[in-house]
Parts: structure tokens; sequence; C-alpha cells
């Protein structure tokens, strides 16, 4: 159910979240992953969140990558701005992604942005396993995502699970309220977590999954295993394996390995949701019960839709696992911080001009920016132009601040755009204004400007 187009169950709204973990095994990626992310399934997406394990990260593909971003992220932002869907942040820790991205709609209500990094691997050093995470608040409601790459083999279960812990008891938060990944109202920990299909033979595991007999072999998947001895996996959930294993196959077929190491298959990778568990009052005059009543006035509901693979991509010898939900949820935020208006007509013939007026207080700065946005544009960095906000000081709560832009940094073609208004505390874009038209310039036209020479200004 799509936030946009259901209606309120008692205040309640769904909110559809697509999810992809996928170990790319290095591999550059498909020419088209528009059936990875279902772009044509109904109802709509809200937030997509991709992790992604094992992106190249030699050292020189990693440097040219902090540059330029990688492939990765690049195909699909080409794949999802044009669908109306925004890059809201990603973190990166060498093969490690996590890209978040997000409806234009729900952008002012994505606030408290942060993310950090775990190394396991290697000693910590390279970082080549660990974990990459990104929190948020939603609509008021604090989610973190923990995109995890553990301990490969059969033999190191136990070692996978410590490393879980590793990661969970480092990844710090500036929140007061949310200071680690435990603490958040949501938490979906996903990946290539390794977890592997115990004591069963080859034969008999090949033979299962030929026959899509899955449910002969849940007890012996080592997380499942796992989760009946560990309280910290027993607060997690996860669907049915009902999909095939997705590890390892041959690269560029659905054939299991065939290579001399005839490694079994497993399902290694996985996405499971943990609903934080209400707290106990206690007369401990340091706990708080605040998040207990949040729970009752604000619970939030996980339905999973979808949990499967998609055998048909074969750049890598994983599959990439796919799962959807509807997040039932009342919005504890409902304004934008900034209100932004749009004043008269626009063109590069003359300067323009547009107020904005801070709603309700926030950390604002005088490095806060204001830029101009094409509809369909790919993140907060992919701006037209931009003005800084009052540049002498913040502005007050209420106040109308008026804003000119210069009409030679206009562009001269046509077309719908909108205003948004980027913190830079939040590293986000927390206010848009109305779409609104950008007329062609008359002057371009006169001068022949148009529309072969634009002088880069339409790109």
């Amino acid at each position: 159910m799509s936030a946009q187009n259901v209606g309120s169950r008692d205040g309640h709204q769904a909110f559809r979240l697509h999810m992809v973990t996928w170990n790319v095994g290095t591999a550059e990626p498909p020419a088209d992953v528009r059936s990875l992310l279902q772009l044509d399934s109904q109802p709509a997406t809200d937030l997509f969140v991709i992790g992604l394990q094992e992106v190249n990260a030699t050292p020189v593909q990693y440097i040219s990558d902090l540059i330029y971003e990688d492939s990765w992220s690049h195909l699909l932002m080409d794949t999802l701005a044009p669908m109306g869907y925004i890059k809201v942040t990603s973190v990166r820790m060498q093969g490690l992604l996590l890209i978040l991205f997000a409806k234009q709609v729900h952008l002012p209500f994505i606030r408290d942005i942060q993310s950090t990094y775990t190394r396991t691997g290697l000693f910590g050093y390279w970082g080549n396993k660990g974990g990459v995470s990104v929190r948020f608040s939603f609509y008021g409601h604090m989610l973190c995502f923990l995109n995890c790459h553990l301990a490969a083999h059969m033999n190191y279960a136990l070692q996978r699970m410590d490393e879980f812990e590793y990661i969970l008891d480092r990844q710090d938060f500036d929140m007061y309220n949310t200071p680690q990944v435990l603490d958040h109202k949501l938490v979906f920990w996903f990946g290539d977590l390794n977890f592997r299909i115990a004591d069963h033979g080859m034969h008999f595991l090949r033979s299962s999954v030929n026959n899509s007999r899955f449910n002969l072999l849940w007890d012996r998947d080592q997380l499942t295993m796992m989760k009946k001895k560990e309280p910290i996996l027993q607060e997690f959930e996860e669907g049915p394996l009902c999909f095939k294993p997705t590890y390892k196959f041959d690269r560029f077929s659905e054939t299991y390995d065939t290579s001399g190491k005839k490694r079994k298959p497993a399902w290694t990778d996985r996405i499971l949701w943990r609903i934080k568990p209400k707290a106990i009052e206690t007369v401990d005059e340091n706990s708080s019960t605040s998040s207990s009543a949040d729970d009752d006035e604000y619970p939030i509901k996980v339905m999973q839709d979808m949990y499967t693979c998609d055998v048909s991509y074969g750049v890598s010898d994983h599959k990439p696992v796919i799962a959807t939900f509807d997040l039932e949820m009342r919005k504890k935020v409902k304004t934008p911080l900034v209100k932004l208006t749009v004043e008269g007509h626009w063109s590069a013939d003359e300067d323009a001009t547009f107020t904005y007026t801070i709603l309700e207080n926030f950390e604002s700065s005088t490095w806060d920016w204001i830029g101009l946005y094409k509809i369909g544009f790919r993140s907060a960095s992919h701006y037209s132009t931009f003005a800084w906000v009052k540049d002498d000081e913040v502005a007050a709560n209420g106040e109308v601040v008026t804003v000119q832009m210069n009409k030679n940094e206009l562009p001269l073609l046509a077309g719908d755009y909108v205003l948004g208004y980027y913190s830079t505390n939040m590293q986000t874009l927390i206010a848009f204004s109305p779409t609104f038209l950008i007329l062609e310039s008359r002057l371009a036209v006169m001068e022949g400007l148009l529309p072969e020479n634009i002088n880069g200004h339409e790109k």
C-alpha cells in the first residue's frame, strides 16, 4: 500500500519498502536492473534500500569511486531518478555499499541521517568484511538498516555470530535517543551473512533444491539453528526460505558450482528485521519508560509481502535477494521544517525571486543552500544552480526571507523544476517548493542559441 494513494486507518498509513541484498562478486553491474527493483509493481515503492557486498574495491578502483561514485550507484540512480526517486544517502566501506532512495514527497520527513561502518575482516585493517549502516528518522520513527558481510566457510558459524555482536557493540550514533543499532524502533539486518547448510550431503542438498523441497533443509540452516540458542537472534524475524539457496552458482547460469571445489548451495544472503521490544518499567532512576509509552501511542507494524531471489541475474556467483514490506505507522511528524515559495514567472531573461520561511526551529546554518532541481534529478548534489540562504545570520522562525537567483544561472530551455532547501547539519534536503515551469528564454531564441548551442545550461 503506497502512502500516497491509500486512505489512512485511524491515522495509520502504509509505506512500501523494497530491499535488495546482493554479493556482486566484484563484477560490473548488468545492463538493466529494472526487474531487480520491480519498478512496474503496484502499489509503487516509497523507499528503496539496496545493500551490496564485494563491490570492486581494488585500491585504484576504490579511490576512483570516492571521486566519481561507483558504477553500481550510477546505474541505480540512472534507473530510479526518472521514476521520481532521489538518492537520500549512501555509505561505503571497501566492498560494502548501502544506498537509500526515496520518493521526493518523503524527503522532508527523512531526518537525522547518520551512517557508520565497522571492519571485521583481516583484523579490521582492510575492511573486506564487516558492516555498514544508515539510521534516520522517518516521519518521526527511528529506523536503522545494517548491511553486513560476515566470515565465510562452513565451520565459522560461531565466528559469524561473534562478528555480528561485535558490529552491534561498535556501531555508535551521535543521537541521544538511539546511540546504538538496537535502540532504534525498527532495525533491518541483511547482507551476505554467510551462514551455510550443515550436515546434509551434496546429493541430498541438490535433490531437495531441484525438487523445490526447501523445507527439508531449513532445520540445518546455520542461522535458523543459531536462533534457537542466541537470545539476540530471537528478537529478529525472517520470512520463510521458499526460494533457491542463493550461493554458489556458476556465473551467467542457474547451475550450482561445477568447479573442482563443488561448494554446497547455501542461503548466505538474508534479510531479517527486528521491532524494538517494549521497555520494561523499572524503578531504576536511570531507566526511561518513554519508549514504552511511545510504542503504545505510535506503534509500527511490519508486514512482509515478498521474500525471494532473482535467478535471472548472473554477473555474480550469488543471486540477489529481494524483500518487500509494508510499514504501517502513524506519522509523528507531519509538517516540513521550511516553506519555499516561487515568485512570478521564471526564465533566463530576468533574475528570479523566491522566498523561504522557517516553519519550525531546527539547527539551521549559514552554510545551508537552496538548489534548483529539474524534475527527475538524482540526488541533492544534482542541481542546476543554487543560492545560499540568508548569509549574514540564521533566519528567525516565521521570518519570510526573499532570495534572488541570477538570470545567467538559469536554464535556457523550458522544463519542470522544484526548489529544494539543503540542510548542511542534517545532510539532506528538508523542503521543496511546489513544481513550477521555467519558460524558454526568448532572448536565447532570438539570438539563435537554441536548440543547438545552449552553452551547457541544459544537461
